[in-house]
């Protein structure tokens, strides 16, 4: 890798945030952070990042207003805030590679602005290229959209083992949640507090849920279908509750190159830093002088439909998988809210998406995106306060 690369991380207090300033804070010779953008849940966390890397109050964008005045305070200066404001910071302070960390749809704006100024967009906010899905495709550049997701950075590695034509499938994993081989009855009873408990993964809620549910792996078997332009039927997703081996790639010949790697997203933030080079000592390598082993299984799609529900979503094309998306997020907060039972979010989407004919029209602006986003949002509302009402 040569010469030092500026970059803004957008979400910096997130689990993906702070794991990328724990790999620029090692590798500060060849990168600079150049501003930090958070919506302002944890201010004290914004301000100590901020004065680690010595950044300026306008290098850094607060959404939440009470938050922004309180770093603001903590920096001596004013720092960018509003709804927009991880927007602003990219407008503001262009950078080699914006890292978009931010959680769900709402990290749309941001990555559309990456792509328009240019920089390499290191993307770990699936929700934005779901919800996007053709129109954010082709904003962008080859190779500045760089996947950071475990799962799709392998991928990409794997796929430097032979041309594109040589391509057979591609095999998600999937390290199968914490209900692993629960029946959708016994899936009835789960509490909030049992749904973002994960035993692998160290994630946020959200997406700690979305892979309690599997709609985490639909929401990436649609990602790898727009970054990798493939037909959505040649991507297998399989159970593999290890998490070592995080995607597959098989070529016509019947070999199959796996990347394997501890579970840690450590090396795949790294990687999409610094792609398409590499960060000496990102995390720690396998050992392989111990005895360990590997399973892989099935996904029980009875239980669990969210995947090929998905399947079904990027096949119909724009806008179905946003709609799958938005109304993911809408049945998540409800389901936290206790108002519907753990299946029961999955059950919103399907619903959803399936009654989406009337609005469901190929977007052509970001507006179109957000108008289709708010229209799935509030079918989602109306599926809820039904089976609300069905108790």
């Amino acid at each position: 890798m040569n010469g030092v690369k500026t970059v803004l991380i957008l979400g910096s207090t997130g689990s993906i945030g702070t794991q990328a300033f724990e790999v620029i804070g090692a590798n500060r010779e060849a990168f600079v952070v150049a501003g930090i953008a958070a919506a302002g849940s944890d201010p004290d966390a914004i301000i100590a990042q901020a004065r680690e890397f010595n950044l300026r109050p306008d290098q850094v964008a607060v959404s939440r207003s009470d938050a922004a005045k309180q770093v603001a305070e903590a920096l001596g200066g004013e720092v960018i805030s509003g709804e927009d404001a991880a927007r602003q910071l990219i407008e503001a302070h262009p950078a080699d590679v914006v890292l978009n960390a931010l959680v769900g749809a709402a990290g749309l704006s941001s990555t559309i602005a990456t792509l328009d100024a240019g920089s390499v967009l290191a993307l770990a906010n699936k929700e934005s290229l779901v919800a996007g899905g053709r129109f954010v495709v082709k904003q962008a550049q080859p190779d500045q959209l760089v996947p950071v997701d475990s799962e799709h950075s392998a991928m990409a590695q794997c796929l430097r083992a032979g041309r594109a034509e040589e391509v057979a499938r591609f095999v998600l994993t999937a390290s199968g949640g914490p209900f692993r081989r629960w029946s959708r009855e016994e899936m009835m009873e789960v509490t909030p507090a049992q749904a973002v408990t994960h035993p692998t993964w160290s994630m946020g809620r959200m997406n700690t849920i979305n892979s309690a549910t599997m709609v985490n792996k639909g929401l990436e078997l649609i990602e790898a279908a727009l970054l990798f332009d493939i037909d959505p039927d040649i991507i297998d997703v399989t159970v593999h509750p290890q998490s070592v081996i995080h995607s597959m790639v098989t070529f016509v010949d019947g070999a199959s190159i796996a990347q394997a790697s501890p579970p840690s997203m450590k090396m795949p933030i790294a990687h999409a830093l610094a792609w398409p080079g590499r960060v000496n000592g990102a995390q720690p390598a396998l050992d392989f002088s111990e005895a360990f082993s590997w399973t892989f299984e099935p996904v029980d799609n009875e239980a669990f439909p969210a995947v090929e529900l998905a399947r079904s979503a990027v096949k119909q094309g724009d806008p179905y998988p946003a709609i799958y998306n938005a109304a993911n997020e809408v049945a998540v907060d409800a389901f936290f809210a206790e108002r519907i039972r753990f299946p029961e979010i999955v059950d919103v989407i399907a619903e959803v998406v399936g009654a989406a004919g009337e609005y469901a029209r190929v977007p052509g602006s970001v507006e179109e995106i957000l108008a289709v986003d708010g229209r799935a949002r509030e079918a989602a509302a109306e599926v809820i306060e039904r089976i609300e009402a069905g108790r």
